[in-house]
């Protein structure tokens, strides 16, 4: 059983502008009913999660997906620099990490945190990686997006990737997390990136390596790791922290203890979260196995559940038929969150009324002209 939990948002009908034709969104949340809380969201017999300043996290085993407690877990906030979790998570399997790339000038003056690229240089792929999730740099986020093909190809490729994962709040806009317009993650989601990282090999070890030399036009330099807690909390492996001003803090942790591991992921903090997160840690590693869970962390999708919208987005546009395309209503709802959803289906119904009038009052007018 669970405690503190909010209702459930009801189902929402809404009319397809494209067909005429009702249909409803989903309402139950990936992971469970109960995680479609905006509050806490806890377990009964045991002793409550310690209290956090972030809007938002989720405690969950990393080992059997459950999540253990979890407080507004899939409200959507800006991610900042946690969404380059993503951004590894996508990318380590399509570049050789041993490849060598002379990074662009764009990429060298990307804003925001760096490491410190130079267009002189030629980088190994390993290298951009450990200045991505140690460093947290922007500019070789932008390297690595330019290495994989072009930014457009890296994050059709990073939104390909939270569809699999099944992180349906994640929209990635930038590959480095800096914020723009409709880019926007969860604390559900982020647990869902950080434990599909875990099993890749390569990427933990970009987020568990403390320092390492770094190329420079002349030698190296060292690099840390900006993750405190690899040095203050026994048993952390890492993840990712970011920053902006408008997220405000957020943090993805992992840390291993007896053989089990815990994810812990907080956004929209507002200031110092470290001795927060080995709160949470150590709270989730005290009620494994003693309590129910409040939800659970979700498989990816299989690969045949991503090729059927793939197919038809590749067939000829003259077999693509109105019925095929997502409805108008559809498209403008992934763009707002709970706030303002409403208000979206307001005017876009008023919107279709107004342009129905107007085009029966052409109408009129033109057959008013051809009369006279």
């Amino acid at each position: 059983m669970w405690t503190k939990i909010l209702p459930v948002t009801a189902l929402i009908a809404s009319v397809s502008l494209t067909t005429g034709t009702a249909y409803a969104a989903p309402t139950t949340p990936v992971g469970g009913e109960a995680l479609g809380s905006r509050g806490l969201v806890a377990p009964e017999g045991v002793k409550k999660p310690p209290k956090s300043k972030a809007t938002s996290y989720v405690i969950a085993d990393a080992d059997t997906g459950q999540v253990l407690a979890a407080k507004d877990p899939h409200g959507r906030y800006l991610p900042a620099s946690t969404l380059k979790a993503l951004t590894a998570l996508t990318l380590i399997p399509k570049l050789d990490k041993d490849r060598k790339v002379r990074p662009s000038h764009n990429a060298c003056n990307q804003e925001g945190s760096a490491v410190g690229l130079s267009p002189k240089v030629t980088y190994k792929i390993d290298d951009l990686f450990k200045g991505l999730m140690m460093s947290s740099g922007n500019d070789t986020a932008m390297a690595l997006a330019e290495a994989n093909g072009s930014l457009t190809q890296t994050m059709r490729d990073m939104n390909t990737e939270a569809k699999r994962l099944q992180a349906n709040d994640t929209v990635a806009k930038t590959p480095s997390g800096l914020d723009k317009p409709g880019q926007s993650s969860s604390a559900y989601d982020l647990a869902l990136i950080a434990r599909a990282g875990l099993a890749n090999p390569d990427f933990k070890r970009y987020i568990s390596t403390k320092t390492a030399k770094f190329p420079a036009p002349k030698g190296y330099y060292e690099i840390s790791n900006h993750n405190k807690l690899l040095w203050r909390y026994d048993g952390m492996v890492g993840v990712k922290n970011g920053w902006t001003s408008k997220a405000r803090a957020s943090f993805v942790g992992a840390a291993t203890r007896g053989g089990h591991t815990i994810v812990v992921t907080i956004m929209r903090h507002e200031g110092f979260f470290w001795e927060e997160v080995s709160d949470l840690l150590d709270w989730g590693f005290s009620v494994r196995g003693k309590a129910a869970p409040v939800g659970r962390l979700v498989d990816p999708l299989p690969a045949s559940a991503l090729a059927a919208p793939q197919q038809q987005a590749s067939a000829p546009a003259a077999s693509v038929t109105p019925a095929a395309q997502p409805p108008l209503m559809e498209r403008a709802a992934r763009k707002q969150d709970d706030s303002t959803r409403t208000v979206g289906s307001v005017v876009i119904g008023g919107g279709l009324l107004f342009g129905l009038i107007w085009l029966g009052y052409g109408i009129r007018r033109r057959r008013a002209r051809s009369r006279s």
